[in-house]
């Protein structure tokens, strides 16, 4: 049998290659509304980011989200889509943390 390949993905904050079950899904709709995808199944364009907020952070200033959807994204979008991933983040039990960390 041959093992299956992992699908990886570039965190847009940080720029490193991680699987897509480590990583945040953020998606552009059709009606252009941005949002974070916490199941990686909703319809539309995404990018990917890591749980942690500085991520975010890393890719709001350097707008690497913004040049991925090819649109501009209001500053009330980054800091419901910061709130709703610190929540995530506190979700994620911490021995799944550290061994992120170390990976």
């Amino acid at each position: 049998m041959q093992t299956r390949r992992v699908p990886l993905r570039m965190c847009t904050g940080c720029g490193e290659m991680k699987t897509k079950k480590e990583l945040v899904r953020v998606v552009r709709s059709k009606e252009g509304e941005i949002s974070l995808d916490l199941t990686g199944k909703k319809a539309g364009r995404g990018a990917y980011v890591c749980p942690s907020p500085d991520c975010l952070k890393k890719a709001r200033k350097a707008r690497r989200i913004e040049r991925s959807f090819q649109c501009r994204i209001p500053e009330e979008v980054y800091d419901a889509m910061e709130d709703a991933l610190q929540k995530y983040a506190a979700g994620i039990p911490q021995a799944e943390r550290k061994e992120d960390a170390k990976n």
